[in-house]
């Protein structure tokens, strides 16, 4: 197993010792942030049928949304990773398959899953509106936890910061050393993985509240987008590992989410002027979906 790494929080006087790998058995080392994503993925499931019945969402559809969300969301994040780093994947085609070296981007995974879940929709003739809003409550909650998994790893921080809840390592200090020369790489950082936990944290529950009373087709789903992407947009811009578009110098992650937020209002600025009204799961086939489960 790795060396344990000690995680200092120098102005709450807290020492933490982390190990990014869990348990091995024998020769395989199963990491924390793997099993942090199955614990999202499993909690995800478990509350979407447990809210299934009383939403008149089939919960036969919730594991075959699951099965198709994986893979499309490691593949999404993938290749959206290798395409913002090119430079570097083109020279040896080889390192795209290479997973365990890291790479993943989760806004490729979030496009992706919802181009399959439409794929998805189309073919079985399922709406797509209905999916997509029910669904989506879930993916902040997924985050909110897989986040945690960066602070195991020691990665996806901020810039310094003299703020009480500022966090340092020897990881931390070596990537600063290496790749941020205008920081200081024994000064304390933001952890950036922290507050998009506990922003995450928020936006499940907003939308909670908004699938629940919004009777516009698509306004949790351009929910999600607009309030995520406010997030992603200000702590990216904190963030030392931010991909870019070429030599730019403007932040793949930031333009993206400043898109979407904007396309997200628009929506449901239209939507609300034009009176677009949700309709329910088509009875006829919330009966077939359900007996098929059984």
């Amino acid at each position: 197993m790795m060396n344990l790494v000690e995680v200092k929080f120098p102005g709450l006087g807290i020492n933490i010792d982390v190990n990014p790998v869990a348990f091995s058995i024998g020769s395989l080392e199963v990491y924390w942030y793997g099993l942090l994503i199955a614990a999202a993925i499993v909690l995800a499931v478990i509350l979407a049928v447990k809210q299934a019945k009383s939403l008149n969402f089939p919960e036969g559809l919730v594991y075959d949304t699951i099965l198709l969300i994986i893979p499309c969301a490691i593949i999404g994040a993938r290749i959206y990773f290798v395409a913002c780093n090119w430079d570097y994947y083109g020279k040896d085609l080889k390192r795209i398959f290479d997973f365990r070296s890291g790479g993943l981007a989760i806004y490729g995974g979030i496009l992706l899953v919802f181009i399959g879940a439409c794929v998805m929709c189309y073919i079985r003739k399922i709406p797509f509106r209905e999916l997509a809003d029910y669904c989506v409550v879930y993916l902040p909650l997924g985050q909110a936890i897989g986040r945690w998994g960066n602070f195991f790893n020691q990665e996806c921080f901020g810039t310094n910061t003299s703020l009480p809840w500022g966090m340092t390592s020897s990881t931390v200090q070596s990537y600063l050393s290496l790749n941020c020369p205008t920081l200081v790489s024994d000064m304390p950082v933001h952890p950036t993985f922290l507050y998009e936990s506990i922003a995450d944290l928020i936006i499940f529950f907003i939308l909670l509240q908004i699938r629940k009373k919004s009777k516009v087709p698509f306004e949790t789903s351009c929910a999600y987008f607009a309030l995520y992407g406010s997030v992603r947009f200000f702590i990216e811009g904190m963030r030392t590992d931010s991909l870019y578009i070429g030599g730019t110098g403007i932040r793949t992650s930031q333009l993206l989410s400043l898109i979407l937020v904007v396309a997200a209002l628009i929506y449901i600025a239209v939507a609300r002027y034009k009176g677009f009204t949700k309709k329910s799961f088509p009875e006829k086939l919330y009966v077939e979906m359900t007996e098929e489960k059984k």
